[in-house]
């Protein structure tokens, strides 16, 4: 008999409970503070931010740094679009060389490998990378030993670590991979964690310009035969890469070579007075030097400050402050202090 009784008595419960959570649904629609949701909201949207994470930078596997050939005979190369960061920077003949940055990327293959110059280092050390070349100038191998660089030398490597492919032609065919790059770093005793931050300040949430400058086509002269293009592919918010006049693609996958930001840093160079006169050029990477930082379609100017050789530079706004980067990969693009730069 009791248990005839209570059973309507639960019924009744449960739908008294239903009524009650539905007029506080339909309160809190008519008044959002009701309650207090308007706080339970912000709340939410807090957690949410501290649980979004940086994807471009993370782990603690050693960043590797790798010299890239960017000659028209080397293209194209391979893991431009796997590495976090990619710096271009003159050299002889008005040509530019590559270096891309990766960490804790797997690829089979990169390349094509070339040479060392020694300012290179500059920015291999500001990222706590390890260092991977095929051979070197005088100068970068003196200041590899001077500065303490831990690097890879390709040519005193075995073929089975660094080799040469059947589709190019030398001295523009050799190549690695990062498994390759881990072995032979273990074996000279080379850390392969780290637990430096970022050079770049990156954020989570999508970085917009309300203003500054437009910026969908932008052209980098190096020289007259080796001009940088990018173009804003807005449809997928990101810059697609043309390199003497050639749309770039991925070696090993044909897929365009794209970028979230690019970083433009004015720098000046000169030759390199070594007594060989192979114009080989010689930069000034410390101080202040004016730049751009592009990204969605707009641009800023920005000054780029690097206390020394090994300290990270600090790319900062007009008014001092510390820009704030897209979660993406980046090409650095040092070029020469007098080059035309055009952004539109």
């Amino acid at each position: 008999m009791k248990k005839k009784i209570i059973i309507p008595i639960v019924i009744i419960c449960i739908v008294a409970i239903g009524i009650c959570a539905a007029i506080m649904y339909n309160k809190m629609q008519k008044d959002p503070t009701f309650l207090g949701t308007d706080v339970v909201e912000e709340e939410n949207n807090e957690i949410i931010a501290e649980l979004k994470t940086v994807d471009i930078y993370k782990g603690d596997d050693r960043p590797i740094a790798v010299m890239i050939d960017n000659n028209k005979y080397a293209m194209p190369q391979a893991g431009l679009n796997d590495a976090y960061m990619v710096y271009e920077i003159i050299v002889e003949g008005g040509e530019s060389r590559l270096m891309p940055v990766f960490k804790g990327i797997s690829l089979e293959k990169i390349g094509p490998v070339r040479s060392s110059r020694h300012y290179f280092l500059d920015y291999a050390l500001e990222n706590d990378a390890i260092y991977v070349h095929f051979g070197w100038s005088p100068q970068a191998e003196s200041d590899i030993s001077s500065l303490g660089v831990n690097n890879i030398n390709g040519i005193s490597q075995s073929e089975k670590d660094f080799w040469r492919v059947k589709d190019k032609k030398a001295p523009h065919n050799v190549v690695t991979s990062t498994s390759k790059i881990i072995e032979m770093a273990k074996s000279k005793k080379y850390r392969t964690t780290s637990s430096q931050s970022s050079v770049l300040n990156y954020v989570t949430e999508e970085v917009n310009f309300e203003e500054g400058q437009i910026a969908e086509n932008i052209s980098i002269p190096y020289s007259q035969s080796n001009i940088v293009k990018w173009q804003y592919e807005p449809e997928i918010q990101r810059y697609a890469r043309y390199s003497k006049s050639e749309k770039q693609k991925d070696w090993t996958t044909g897929e365009d070579v794209t970028t979230k930001n690019i970083i433009i840093e004015f720098i000046a160079n000169s030759v390199l007075n070594d007594g060989e006169n192979k114009d080989r050029q010689n930069l000034t990477t410390t101080g202040s030097k004016d730049g751009y930082y592009i990204t969605n379609g707009k641009a800023i100017k920005i000054k780029c400050e690097k206390t020394s050789r090994s300290s990270k530079t600090i790319y900062k706004d007009l008014e001092g402050n510390v820009i704030k980067v897209n979660d993406g990969n980046t090409f650095v693009q040092i070029c020469p202090i007098n080059a035309n730069v055009t952004i539109e």
